[in-house]
């Protein structure tokens, strides 16, 4: 009898794997074949998951170093997409151990979603399993009403008004990393020196986004951030390719993710018995609207969650574009001493301010340019929860939306000849002049789900680059390594190394 229950465990537990990875996906393939779409033939149990290693296996072997010029990082960082895209065009399917998703690079459809305002597309759910230690449910990867209830309180404190009058402390944040880029210079003998920038830019992002958030309890909020960079770090080795229906969060991940939920809430607890609930910044007004509309349970994860998830999209992946747009404006000098004269001409040796920043729009072509080039997602996923049409496709609840950033970004089709290259003229005439698709240019994601703190990010872009660019000249080190990695989000693998010097107008 032992014998025979064990056969029939057995046999249900295979008969329910054959029904999560087969049966399931087979039907939601079978309804996007009968629209004429095909893909990549899956295989049991883990559909295309092996195909996609051995690409991207074969890939890395075949790489060598890149050159500076290769901007386009697909071959490199998605290389099982870029090789199908030419095999069964920009709409196909493939599967990932149950999970089914449509390919879309067709900037029509991605136009279509760009302005699908309907809750019915979520984030996928393989995503918030695998990300939920280091974001819970808050804004980056909740769905329907309980994401539509946070973004109504957060996106306010992400208005233009609010972020002009965070510019003060972007500049100080922004000049402290000066003095000691200034002090570097002077122990080599004021000369030239070489700096790994994107270490200096992620530490002070990280200074910038704290004192948003936290005011004068800043310091504190740095520790806590030292921990989710940490976490971050540990979690981006997970990606689709490591995914199933029985994958769990690493425990190492749960530990770390309850000290910081502990550490956040210690914070909170401390600036409400503090002077500091005065001050005007995040934290202050996220508990206050979390303290009128939210009971205390709720309240509690909306503020751990969320700071997790601003701190996410408003350090990495800044830090990340300005790393990258240092690499380029070391690569074209002409276009650095270009934004540089602006700078001076504009802001006339003092520190930037919103209405200077508003002035300076050959950094800001430079900063859209960079951001075509190299955005930090490589994608934008979504997920139906409902049956939903998009244009001309029906797609049945349960597929999931890969639409590929970079790829959209690099078509000929799309941006012309030259879509490799950095030309920050193209956006002389702003986005809508910048292509034929302007729905294409999506470096802070599509629909209503874009990035709630693009402002932000973009206004902290300039006053870092403009400070730097009147103070440094750059030049790319000898020792830097072009490799764009995914860690997340797309990061340079080596770091960015350049050789600083002081400006020449500044020794006048």
């Amino acid at each position: 009898m032992i014998l025979s229950l064990i056969a029939v465990l057995f046999g249900g537990f295979v008969l329910h794997l054959y029904n999560v990875y087969w049966l399931r996906p087979e039907r939601l393939r079978r309804r996007l074949r009968t629209q004429g779409i095909v893909g990549p033939p899956p295989s049991f149990p883990f559909g295309n998951v092996a195909e996609m290693k051995r690409i991207e296996l074969d890939e890395r072997r075949a790489r060598m170093d890149w050159g500076t010029t290769m901007h386009n990082y697909d071959s490199a960082v998605i290389p099982c997409f870029d090789l199908w895209r030419k095999e069964y065009g920009p709409l196909y399917m493939y599967t990932t151990g149950n999970t089914v998703t449509l390919y879309v690079a067709r900037p029509d459809l991605v136009k279509e979603i760009n302005l699908c305002t309907s809750l019915d597309l979520g984030k996928p759910m393989y995503l918030r399993k695998v990300h939920e230690p280091l974001f819970g449910n808050g804004i980056l990867k909740s769905n329907g009403p309980i994401w539509a209830h946070q973004r109504k309180i957060i996106s306010p404190q992400f208005y233009m008004d609010k972020v002009k009058a965070m510019v003060d402390l972007m500049v100080d944040s922004t000049e402290q990393m000066l003095r000691s880029w200034e002090d570097s210079l002077n122990s080599n003998g004021g000369g030239v020196t070489e700096i790994r920038v994107d270490d200096d830019l992620r530490i002070l992002s990280s200074n910038v986004i704290s004192r948003a958030c936290f005011g004068s309890n800043h310091t504190k909020g740095n520790a806590i951030f030292l921990k989710l960079r940490s976490l971050q770090a540990s979690m981006a080795k997970h990606n689709h390719l490591s995914l199933s229906p029985l994958w769990r969060s690493d425990q190492g991940h749960w530990k770390v993710s309850r000290e910081i939920q502990s550490s956040i809430l210690k914070l909170v607890q401390e600036h409400r018995e503090s002077s500091a609930a005065m001050e005007k910044n995040l934290l202050q007004a996220m508990l206050e609207s979390a303290d009128g509309d939210l009971d205390p349970d709720v309240a509690e994860h909306f503020i751990v969650d969320n700071f997790k998830s601003i701190y996410f999209a408003g350090h990495e992946t800044t830090a990340v574009v300005a790393s990258w747009c240092l690499m380029l404006l070391a690569l074209h000098p002409d276009w650095q001493t270009r934004a540089r004269a602006e700078v001076v001409e504009i802001c006339g040796g003092r520190p930037p301010n919103a209405d200077s920043l508003n002035k300076l729009k050959t950094l800001t072509m430079i900063i859209q340019e960079t951001l075509r080039l190299y955005p930090p997602g490589v994608s934008v996923a979504r997920e139906a929860l409902q049956d939903t049409k998009l244009g001309d496709i029906y797609l049945p609840k349960g597929a999931n939306l890969f639409i590929p950033i970079s790829t959209l970004h690099h078509d000929i089709l799309i941006w012309g000849t030259d879509a490799d290259s950095f030309n920050p003229l193209r956006f002389a005439r702003g986005v809508s002049g910048a292509c034929d698709v302007p729905h294409a240019y999506v470096p802070f994601g599509v629909g209503a789900r874009s990035c709630l703190g693009q402002y932000f990010a973009m206004t902290e872009m300039k006053v870092v680059l403009s400070l730097l660019l009147a103070a440094f000249e750059f030049e790319l080190s000898p020792s830097y390594r072009h490799s764009p990695v995914l860690r997340m989000i797309v990061q340079p693998e080596f770091g960015v190394s350049l050789l600083v010097k002081r400006c020449v107008h500044c020794d006048d």
